[in-house]
């Protein structure tokens, strides 16, 4: 797990953070202000090609309509295969809320 060599002090606060905001206006503030534009499309990009990647969709389809590289796609399908399930486990939290 590579998140092990980041493991520590200033990590664990950030993620403390993040947990500790009550709803989306307040992560809408918090990233304005820790991140970069460019980083948090990012973020949101590389998630909205993990639930396409799930939903089987191809790589030129997601590149086409999220403007993603064949890179970022093959590395956010590594993670679903290879990695620690984080994807698939926030993507079904997410259909599961919106279900409701």
């Amino acid at each position: 797990m590579q998140i092990d060599k980041l493991r520590g002090k200033e990590l664990d606060q950030l993620f403390e953070a993040i947990l500790s905001l009550n709803d989306i206006e307040e992560c809408y503030r918090f990233f304005d202000d820790l991140c970069t534009v460019n980083e948090i499309q990012s973020l949101a990009q590389r998630l909205e090609v993990a639930r396409m990647l799930r939903d089987g969709l191809t790589y030129h389809k997601i590149e086409s309509e999220t403007g993603a590289s064949t890179a970022t796609i093959s590395r956010v399908k590594r993670c679903l295969n290879y990695g620690n399930d984080a994807y698939q486990m926030a993507l079904d939290r997410l259909q599961t809320q919106e279900n409701k």
